[in-house]
């Protein structure tokens, strides 16, 4: 029998009380920054105190003030659009707009076990087009609350567990960020030429169009493409033929090739390549090289031009060359591909793991209030017996 099943044995073999955390917890509001505050990812000299948003890790760092407006250790919760993420803060912060903060007493509840607790809160049933949580729906929310030796030990699992997952989580990020870059170092070489190759403006090899509104055709088997990648399908397609796809606005690094009948949407381009002049497959390799975010110039949303792609120039070798060149790039790609799908696989898999062990560890029988209730009287009965003595 394990440490916990012991503990769980010897304080609630049958069963948890569960709890709300208005019963016991303070739940406030995040407001505006500090007036004495500055918008950063670092501490200043002056500027020590941290200021809290929505977001995950660093993420959540809205900046640092002067001064700070919870002057205790608590849990932030995000309360609108990406809901919960519950994470502890240390004492003297101040959270901003989008935040709850919620302070246990921890004499009844520890604030590791409760923060664990919120992250297998679902709030997935909402109707609203921006998903939110007020204080209110906080502090209906019930929680386990089992003796406090049983929460220390389920705390301490959790928090080693949590800690090998992301050290193994850093760790696969780190190969699939090392095998990204040696895929893009051999692709450069191979289109790197050391030779004379002659040189052409995109103008001279294709045309470029633009994508159109889809929402007048009915559903069909033909992709429609966005910015994103496949967004539907429809009964029509723009084009059938080889094409690179290249953003017009928005992740301007994401290029498509595709080789079957299509539509794309106005924030995308597609080409209608001169294939007695270049492989759609070399052009797709070669325009991944060129960096195409770069030539943004924009001040708001990032954005090309056709006046601006038609300018971009291209080494074009012969055909057997380039044909020869996409057969070893879609080799090292589909290697590099099956890691792309590998890696991620496992750090998915690591963090599932991760959530039905900590399902697990804080799913409790409810205890017979009945019960509960008796014995909360029997210890009463034996405080005040033991106050006569």
């Amino acid at each position: 029998m394990s440490k916990l099943e012991e503990l769980i044995q010897q304080y609630c073999p049958n069963g948890v009380q569960y709890i709300k955390i208005q019963d016991f917890c303070e739940v406030l509001t995040g407001g505006e920054a500090p007036t004495d505050s500055v918008k950063s990812q670092e501490p200043t000299e002056d500027y020590v105190y941290p200021v809290y948003s929505n977001g995950i890790g660093d993420n959540a760092i809205w900046g640092f003030a002067k001064s700070y407006r919870i002057n205790q250790k608590a849990i932030t919760f995000s309360s609108i659009g990406t809901i919960g993420h519950p994470e502890i803060r240390e004492a003297n912060f101040t959270p901003i707009i989008r935040l709850k903060v919620i302070i246990p007493n921890e004499d009844v509840m520890l604030i590791g076990f409760l923060k664990y607790c919120l992250e297998i809160v679902d709030f997935t049933s909402q109707k609203s087009s921006v998903p939110n949580v007020n204080s209110n729906m906080i502090k209906q929310i019930e929680v386990p609350l089992p003796a406090l030796p049983v929460q220390r030990e389920i705390v301490r699992i959790l928090d080693e567990f949590s800690l090998l997952s992301a050290e193994l989580a850093a760790e696969l990020a780190a190969e699939l960020a090392a095998r990204k870059q040696q895929y893009e170092y051999y692709r450069d070489e191979l289109l790197t030429f050391k030779t004379d190759v002659e040189e052409k403006e995109l103008q001279d090899v294709l045309k470029i169009k633009n994508g159109k509104d889809y929402k007048q055709f009915g559903e069909g088997k033909y992709p429609v493409y966005g910015t994103g990648g496949i967004m539907t399908y429809i009964d029509k397609y723009a084009y059938d033929k080889p094409s690179v796809l290249i953003p017009r606005k928005g992740s301007l690094d994401k290029l498509y090739y595709v080789d079957v009948p299509f539509w794309t949407v106005d924030t995308l381009f597609y080409t209608e390549i001169d294939d007695t002049q270049v492989v759609p497959k070399y052009l797709y390799y070669y325009l991944q090289m060129k960096h195409l975010e770069d030539l943004n110039e924009a001040g708001g949303v990032p954005s090309l031009t056709q006046t601006v792609l038609n300018k971009v120039k291209i080494n074009v070798p012969s055909l057997d060359v380039q044909n020869r060149i996409v057969h070893v790039l879609d080799n090292f790609d589909s290697i590099c591909s099956d890691l792309k799908i590998g890696l991620p696989a496992e750090i998915d898999a690591r963090k599932k793991q991760y959530e039905y062990y900590r399902d697990l560890l804080l799913t409790f029988n409810r205890a017979d209030l009945t019960i509960a209730t008796d014995r909360q009287t029997d210890r009463q009965t034996d405080r005040q017996t033991d106050r006569l003595k």
